[in-house]
């Protein structure tokens, strides 16, 4: 066990308890024949106490990463927390989907599905039709294939807010750093909504651009990461391409250390002039 452990979370309105920062599915999980550096990031966080792991269809390898860590080790499979996402709009795609993630992590089921980046009125329609992708993830749940469904976004609030309303989920995903402060509309209307419903709350896009800004003070990771958590988040997870950067990630997840008004504030304000440009991930706003 590590010195100073992760202080753990309940995963929205179920019984299932989670570290509040997570491994995220980007840096070096995206990326095809980096075997052994991927490895080595799943390894570092596995050894800092991390139980969440995040990866998607379309994020290049991150499964069969993932995978392989998981046949070499199937009980640690066992008590970790397997999330991945389909970003197929109609129900035979997001079926051939959750049957593919299944081969390449090895697994029989999963912690979390999520319906990928949804950014669109016309995605909206489409996967809540009649044999859209929806009556998939649904289909899933009920038959125990998947423990919880979600839905993930980063382009336009107004849409993920509609989703969150919408859908049965029991997760969502969105951005949480200061440019979204700035810009409104993930934060102030999709997270409260979330939070009434009871669902769990996934940070992304936690570090924000923030190395397209020139400061006087250190603008670190591990700050970025304790700004999330004045936010009312259930858990945050970050890409990382080597050990070390698991090492924040995990120290930030266990500070005590919180942020208070004024200090908030500060950041948002150092943030303002280049939010719409740090935000780059919404597309045209």
């Amino acid at each position: 066990m590590p010195d100073n452990p992760i202080p753990q979370t309940r995963f929205g309105s179920s019984d299932r308890m989670v570290t509040r920062v997570g491994l995220g599915g980007e840096g070096v999980l995206r990326t095809v024949g980096h075997d052994a550096q991927a490895r080595a990031v799943i390894a570092a966080a596995l050894d800092c106490g991390i139980t969440y792991f995040d990866s998607a269809r379309v994020y290049a390898d991150s499964e069969v990463y993932l995978g392989r860590m998981w046949r070499d080790q199937p009980e640690t499979r066992r008590r970790i927390f397997q999330a991945s996402k389909s970003a197929s709009r109609d129900k035979a795609g997001a079926r051939q989907d959750l049957a593919d993630t299944f081969t390449r992590l090895q697994t029989d089921y999963l912690d979390l599905w999520q319906i990928h980046d949804v950014r669109t009125e016309d995605d909206l329609n489409r996967i809540a039709a009649p044999g859209g992708a929806l009556e998939a993830f649904v289909e899933a749940r009920d038959a125990g294939k998947v423990r919880r469904i979600g839905v993930t976004g980063h382009h336009d609030p107004a849409i993920l807010t509609r989703a969150v309303k919408q859908w049965p989920v029991d997760a969502v995903m969105l951005p949480v750093n200061p440019a979204e402060a700035n810009l409104k509309g993930f934060l102030t209307s999709t997270l409260p909504t979330a939070r009434k419903k009871g669902l769990a709350v996934i940070a992304m896009k936690v570090l924000g651009g923030s190395h397209y800004i020139q400061t006087d003070g250190p603008l670190t990771a591990d700050l970025l990461i304790r700004y999330a958590f004045s936010w009312d988040i259930t858990m945050a997870i970050v890409g990382c391409y080597e050990p070390s950067h698991v090492q924040t990630l995990a120290q930030a997840g266990s500070t005590t250390q919180r942020f208070n008004e004024q200090e908030k504030a500060e950041l948002e304000a150092l943030f303002a002039p280049h939010a719409r440009r740090l935000a780059f991930y919404r597309g045209v706003i």
